[in-house]
């Protein structure tokens, strides 16, 4: 405990998200390999480094081998950033092509390679910085022309910086041929980008830690994106990190007939999937339990992927649930996610938002079927959203999900089954009866409480959804067409609803 205690403070990357992933930041006066194809962020990373390290005081030296200094103080100018606060040593001169730089008794590769970390070593002994960017190790690796004096020649800078008590980030666009283990073995730590194209939509960037030498880290891909003001990382849930306790008491979702049902109410620290064809009522349940909470003086957060935002709060407001003033007063965070435009990682660090910052006690997922189209097949679904309803679980917060089936009647599916995760499913379904077509709700399963195994029918109309008695004369519902047998007294009034259609 005593050596852990005198240990030289974190290196901090200044990267949002980079930080946290490294438990703080780097083991200063160390030398780190980031490496990446190009467009994959490795210049603003770099840049951010340096830029984190001026902010407290600590001189920054960027030495560019391939771009120019005019180039590098417009990617800053994109970022908003002012690079004033740094050195930016250039190396390629405008004249080292000059016929007096022509010679003929040595290779130009063995001067140059001379030369060039000659040079870098000069200005470093001059400015005594405390973070250096080097960039990049392509054109050492074309200067050096054989792996063994490459390797040489790497290994006399990371002698030389560990006697200088600085930082030292290597760029390297992955130019040679396969993965450059002998540079992985030099580098202190290793921390890799990649950038990869999906069949539709923007471009996905992750990052993970290849290696980090006296250091945890949380290990795995993390998803990041290249903002104004530099990259955003967004590391991997991992919901065993957030256990805390709560109050699991059920509360209501604003119908005593639909309590009744779920055995009491909705538990916090439970999530609670609502299946059911198109049109049949998922969402108005999901919004009337979410209201229920938001007038008990709770915070929730709607995460819409189906609809326009505009759609549901004019829907939801003829309904007698206007969204509106809880946005206008904070207590609602609406959120429509377009998932062709959001990585999976994004989504999670917004959901954790909604939670951490946000304060968020209700979570709403409308739907996972649009969540699906999002990620890159279906293990990657079931492992994200396995992760991030423990945490939400863990964190007390209570979950609806929505997962629309395919078809009206008959034998009706879904993309994939995420019963297992969730520890109440609500199942909504459309039924025949004297001439109509009419809906029904019953509770399959609770992890949580004794539930109602009754069918009540429902309705919607201008107070939201209302519910009815059981109803006893069903026939055929496990096989996917249920039917009502009974008397039509038994039925809810069939009344005219508000657009001229039956609620």
């Amino acid at each position: 405990m005593a050596q852990n205690e005198n240990l030289p403070p974190r290196a901090r990357t200044g990267i949002v998200g980079l930080d946290d992933i490294l438990n703080g930041g780097l083991t200063p006066d160390r030398m780190y390999l980031v490496e990446g194809t190009p467009g994959t962020g490795k210049t603003t990373l770099g840049l951010g480094f340096l830029l984190a390290g001026a902010s407290v005081g600590e001189t920054g030296l960027y030495i560019t081998l391939a771009e120019t200094e005019v180039e590098l103080r417009a990617v800053a100018a994109t970022h908003g950033w002012s690079l004033d606060p740094l050195t930016l040593f250039e190396m390629v001169p405008a004249d080292g092509f000059g016929e007096d730089h022509e010679q003929t008794l040595l290779h130009p590769s063995e001067v140059e390679l001379g030369e060039t970390i000659r040079d870098v070593m000069a200005k470093v002994d001059e400015l005594r910085p405390a973070r250096v960017v080097i960039d990049s190790l392509s054109e050492l690796r074309l200067l050096a022309q054989s792996p063994i004096r490459y390797r040489r020649q790497i290994l006399a800078l990371k002698h030389f910086f560990s006697t200088r008590a600085c930082t030292v980030l290597f760029l390297d666009d992955k130019s040679g041929s396969g993965s450059d283990l002998q540079l992985h073995s030099i580098a202190h730590g290793v921390v890799s980008l990649e950038q990869t194209l999906s069949g539709f939509g923007a471009q996905r960037r992750r990052l993970h830690i290849v290696k980090m030498r006296g250091l945890r880290y949380r290990g795995g891909y993390h998803d990041f994106e290249i903002e104004r003001g530099g990259l955003r990382v967004y590391p991997r849930l991992v919901a065993s990190e957030h256990v805390m306790a709560y109050s699991d008491e059920a509360v209501s979702t604003g119908s005593a007939e639909l309590d009744a049902l779920l055995g009491g109410g909705l538990i916090p620290g439970t999530a609670t999937l609502l299946t059911g064809p198109a049109g049949v009522g998922k969402t108005t349940a999901s919004v009337q339990s979410m209201i229920a909470a938001l007038k008990r003086g709770e915070r929730a957060a709607y995460f819409l992927f189906d609809e326009r935002l505009p759609t549901l709060l004019k829907r939801s407001a003829s309904l007698g649930m206007d969204l509106m003033p809880y946005v206008d007063n904070g207590q609602l965070e609406l959120r429509a996610i377009d998932p062709a435009e959001m990585s999976p990682g994004e989504f999670s660090g917004a959901v954790r938002a909604a939670v951490e910052e946000h304060r968020a006690q209700v979570v709403v997922i409308d739907s996972l079927n649009a969540y699906l189209q999002a990620m890159p097949n279906e293990q990657f679904l079931i492992l994200q959203m396995h992760e991030m309803l423990t945490y939400l679980g863990q964190k007390g917060i209570v979950s609806l999900l929505i997962l629309g089936l395919h078809g009206i009647t008959g034998d009706v599916r879904s993309d994939v089954d995420l019963s297992y995760l969730s520890d109440t499913i609500v199942q909504l379904r459309y039924f025949e009866a004297h001439g109509e077509v009419r809906q029904a709700i019953s509770v399959i399963k609770t992890r949580t409480a004794r539930h109602e195994r009754t069918i009540r029918e429902f309705q919607i109309g201008s107070n939201g959804l209302l519910v009815g008695e059981p109803l006893r004369e069903f026939q055929g519902v496990l096989t996917g067409v249920p039917t009502f047998s009974g008397e039509g007294k038994t039925l809810m009034a069939s009344r005219i609803g508000m657009h001229g259609t039956r609620d």
